[in-house]
């Protein structure tokens, strides 16, 4: 896997599978402290019984946020990553504790922003189930850094710093 790709190594189509991750009790107790949200369909395994689901279910942002991790630790962005800008997610199927997710990556667009130093970088992301079901989807929007070289070539003289501005 590449490591630390920059902004001007990236293209449309290119794509990335996660190594996969399993939910655990701790993960759902800790992320229940952690925020605040004791909602009982997460922490009471008496009440999340008797509801749709059967059992307790993973918080929705807990798993976003274990996604946002495991797309990371798939190196593509290590250290080249700048900024979170924006996301667009749509949650479609619990997860229970003891589940095992991955999550699928595609760029999908990617614009030039010379004067942030970087660029923009759309990513289709997909939270996948152990039995294939996906649980979550969206897009991410990303900032990463251009190469050192190509950010120096920027013509800078609109800059307010260049006194031109």
């Amino acid at each position: 896997m590449a490591r630390g790709l920059y902004f001007e190594e990236l293209e449309i189509g290119w794509s990335v599978s996660t190594k996969g991750r399993t939910i655990t009790e701790t993960d759902v107790v800790t992320f229940a402290g952690l925020s605040g949200d004791y909602n009982p369909l997460h922490t009471d395994a008496e009440f999340a019984s008797k509801t749709e689901f059967g059992r307790r279910i993973a918080h929705g942002a807990l798993v976003f946020s274990i996604a946002i991790g495991l797309t990371y630790q798939a190196g593509f962005m290590d250290e080249t990553v700048m900024a979170f800008l924006s996301l667009d997610w749509k949650y479609s199927a619990p997860i229970f504790i003891g589940d095992t997710i991955h999550c699928e990556v595609q760029i999908i667009d990617l614009k030039r922003l010379p004067r942030l130093g970087g660029g923009k970088v759309v990513l289709a992301v997909k939270v996948v189930k152990q039995d294939g079901t996906v649980a979550q989807k969206g897009e991410w929007v990303v900032l990463v850094r251009s190469r050192p070289e190509a950010a120096a070539t920027t013509n800078t003289n609109d800059s307010p710093a260049s006194g031109n501005g």
